[in-house]
């Protein structure tokens, strides 16, 4: 999972930058790589990858500035996913 969103994310935001510049920790919505409408294009592509279902009220700074608060947070919806 880690890996596709990673990949996404350089593919789309960051075409060109080396991989390994993107860490778990890199600051995505402070460090001004997703704005709003790059944040509803990754909303998207969460949404239909791992079929989840994403609240605009979920697509902020606390789920979605770093790889390591995305997969967090994905991990999260698919555990509440299956527990339904």
């Amino acid at each position: 999972m880690r890996t596709n969103i990673k990949q996404f994310i350089l593919d789309q935001f960051l075409p060109g930058e080396n991989s390994e510049a993107l860490t778990a920790d890199t600051p995505l919505i402070t460090g001004g790589i997703l704005d709003s409408l790059a944040t509803l294009r990754l909303v998207e592509y969460l949404e239909k990858e791992f079929e989840i279902q994403i609240e605009a009220y979920e697509a902020d700074v606390d789920n979605f500035n770093s790889l390591d608060r995305i997969n967090r947070f994905v991990d999260e919806k698919l555990a509440a996913t299956k527990g339904k």
